[in-house]
């Protein structure tokens, strides 16, 4: 007996009534302004895709500033990323263009500088800046790659520049 009244007073409730809780005022209020934001959220939106698009182009004119510096200034930026491996050593790759204008003193500025590297004649395939092999271990000083492990610090100053209200 006592089966038939547990399943009978189960199924009394699940087809009793249940009661919905109405969202609060301020559920309510959003809810309702919700549908006018759309005007708000494109020019929002197209705002906010301007700013990304600023910021590229941006990064992108950092980078061509960098590898259009001439000759002395270049070499001078190179050897202040080397300062930043102080004590490291082994082989320096440069770029194609970078072998041909090499500095006579090129090597004696990257010891005073810290690194104590052979330069290879052998041309990396990168845009600019270096590549210190040692041993199995490269570090990468490549303008790009400086840059774009940089990305999230330089888009942070360039916001905080041309942004700040």
């Amino acid at each position: 007996m006592r089966s038939m009244s547990t399943t009978a007073s189960s199924q009394t409730r699940s087809t009793a009534p249940t009661r919905r809780r109405l969202p609060s005022p301020k559920r309510r209020r959003k809810s309702v302004r919700s549908w006018r934001r759309p005007p708000q959220l494109a020019r929002r939106n197209a705002l906010l895709k301007q700013r990304r698009k600023e910021i590229d182009t941006t990064v992108e004119e950092l980078e061509a500033y960098l590898l259009g510096l001439g000759d002395n200034e270049y070499f001078e930026a190179l050897y202040r990323l080397a300062a930043k491996l102080r004590g490291k050593s082994g082989e320096i790759f440069l770029s194609k263009k970078d072998l041909k204008r090499l500095p006579k003193n090129f090597t004696e500025r990257m010891e005073a500088a810290g690194v104590r590297a052979s330069v290879s004649q052998t041309p990396a395939d990168i845009t600019g800046g270096f590549i210190l092999k040692s041993g199995d271990v490269e570090e990468n000083m490549e303008f790009a790659a400086i840059i774009s492990s940089k990305r999230d610090e330089i888009e942070d100053l360039i916001n905080r520049e041309l942004f700040a209200r």
